[in-house]
């Protein structure tokens, strides 16, 4: 069985879940312009996600972080570290510099187990 958590955007999902894995996606470029503002914002969406799909930050295995400007990286950082938890939480992580929509700072692409 497949469960497809629809997202605001047409033709995509911010979250599905498939054989005891969660794939998930979370931007919150309403939250602020600054990437302390998005990251909480996206991480939070990101959560909800997560939780519809029938996981959690701590079912993470793997997220990719996309920034527009890797010159950000230490402040997202920060963020994530106090939203991540106890290192039985940490996921493997990357970091990757992209061309994201015009008022998107971040962009947080997960897989977890389910929960």
């Amino acid at each position: 069985m497949t469960t497809r958590i629809h997202g605001k955007a047409a033709g995509r999902c911010s979250a599905v879940a498939h054989g005891g894995l969660v794939y998930a996606v979370a931007t919150d470029p309403d939250s602020g312009p600054t990437i302390e503002a998005q990251t909480k914002g996206a991480l939070a969406a990101l959560e909800r996600h997560l939780k519809a799909a029938g996981s959690g930050k701590e079912g993470l295995l793997q997220a990719t972080v996309y920034l527009t400007d890797m010159r950000n990286k230490k402040a997202m950082d920060s963020v994530w570290v106090e939203w991540i938890g106890p290192r039985e939480n940490w996921p493997q992580r990357a970091c990757v510099g992209a061309d994201l929509e015009p008022t998107d700072l971040i962009e947080v692409v997960v897989t977890a187990k389910a929960l």
